[in-house]
């Protein structure tokens, strides 16, 4: 709870402590309204134990829910029997949280679990009314609507979203068992790629041998690095791949492949989105122009930039124009930096600014793009976020490795 809480920005971390402070204090000012120092106490108590329920980490929630119902329950029964009891509120703010804690407890709890934990919370929410001193008909109808329309209400809320995070779970499943298979489809042509280079550069070899041309130690070392090279790249790319598909639950994956081992298909890919919408330059640093990079790194690139330039067309309003940036990072020779602008308003993308984006989480605008290019990053060693920028518009921003797969 405290990592999600420090991962948030400072504007909803300071909205958070407020919405706390004040909850605290409307629970403190209606205890106040006990005729009795140990009722009012208890009172605080109760209120403090039901929102602490409401929004403790998941391994404490079952135990902070039932301390919470359990003392309210008490608390209500007790100043039933008392002569005098509070005249205008029985504690409103626990009864609403109580009646959350019943969601909370449908939406996250185990079958059994949720339904021990929501018949706690519920009957502590029936009987809280009973605390206030004027018992007449208006409190029964309330009371009333509590129990027949407020909890079953707060039930089929909470298995409404139980339904629709099954449904988000099966649906990001759902993308990884399609890109596992892509990943299938495309082990071919990873290790074929570098193993037709293994078997051209020996071919290379034997045919300068079979002249009877005379190699100096340098070249002959050159070329079977160059063959050493290509060999620990396939050997790599086919680990990491078996490990993937063999694993469903692997956390990262490898990069899927293009043929082309460079940079040059990112020009047409941008001019073919500035045909059909706003423009997008290209800025490649001239070191990276024509230079051969790893299949899986270019790939990688290719996808950054055109998930990018989708998201962008798709939901960024009001924009004039994309700005595609592949440079050198600044300071890792061996690694590059790719980065996708734009200057409209973000409509409905779910990264929090500046956040990395984490597998399973909503892709831009709800949907699950960046589920699998986080994946193809994060499989070759490198790392992607996505935000809003300080002066407006979107960027999506990778570093990933220049040279070679990571070790596996």
């Amino acid at each position: 709870m405290i990592a999600a809480f420090r991962a948030r920005s400072l504007i909803q971390r300071a909205l958070i402590c407020l919405v706390g402070a004040g909850l605290f204090a409307l629970v403190v000012m209606e205890g106040r309204n006990a005729p009795y120092p140990a009722v009012v106490v208890a009172t605080v108590v109760t209120g403090v134990l039901s929102l602490l329920a409401l929004f403790a980490p998941k391994r404490w929630f079952r135990q902070y829910a039932l301390a919470a119902a359990v003392a309210s329950c008490a608390l209500s029964i007790t100043q039933t029997q008392l002569a005098q009891r509070p005249e205008n509120t029985p504690g409103m703010v626990e009864l609403g949280v109580l009646l959350l804690v019943i969601t909370r407890a449908v939406r996250r709890s185990r079958p059994l679990e949720a339904i021990g934990l929501s018949m706690a919370a519920s009957c502590a929410a029936v009987i809280l009314p009973l605390r206030i001193e004027a018992w007449d008909d208006h409190l029964y109808l309330f009371i009333s609507l509590i129990a027949v329309c407020v909890v079953p209400f707060m039930v089929v809320l909470g298995l409404a979203l139980r339904l629709r995070d099954t449904v988000r779970a099966r649906e990001i499943d759902t993308v990884r068992q399609a890109q596992r298979l892509e990943y299938a489809r495309e082990l071919h042509d990873f290790v074929a790629h570098h193993v037709t280079a293994i078997v051209a550069q020996t071919k290379a070899a034997r045919f300068t041998a079979d002249a009877g041309h005379t190699q100096s130690p340098e070249d002959l070392d050159r070329m079977l690095a160059q063959i050493e090279q290509a060999g620990a790249q396939a050997l790599g790319s086919m680990r990491a791949m078996v490990s993937v598909l063999r694993d469903p639950v692997a956390p990262t994956a490898p990069a899927a492949t293009r043929p082309a081992g460079h940079l040059g298909g990112l020009r047409t890919l941008t001019e073919k989105f500035s045909v059909a919408g706003p423009p997008a330059t290209l800025t490649v640093d001239p070191s990276l122009t024509d230079r051969p990079v790893p299949p899986e790194v270019a790939a990688t690139v290719y996808s950054v930039v055109q998930e990018s330039l989708t998201n962008a067309r798709k939901y960024a309003e009001g924009m004039s124009c994309v700005e595609v940036r592949i440079v050198p990072h600044p300071e890792r020779p061996d690694r590059l930096e790719v980065s996708v602008t734009d200057d409209g308003r973000p409509g409905g993308q779910g990264t929090p600014p500046g956040q990395p984006v984490a597998r399973g989480e909503g892709a831009v605008g709800g949907g699950y793009g960046l589920v699998g290019l986080a994946e193809r990053v994060e499989g070759i060693g490198g790392r992607i976020s996505a935000g809003e920028r300080p002066g407006g518009g979107w960027c999506v921003h990778a570093v990933l490795p220049l040279d070679a797969l990571p070790s596996y």
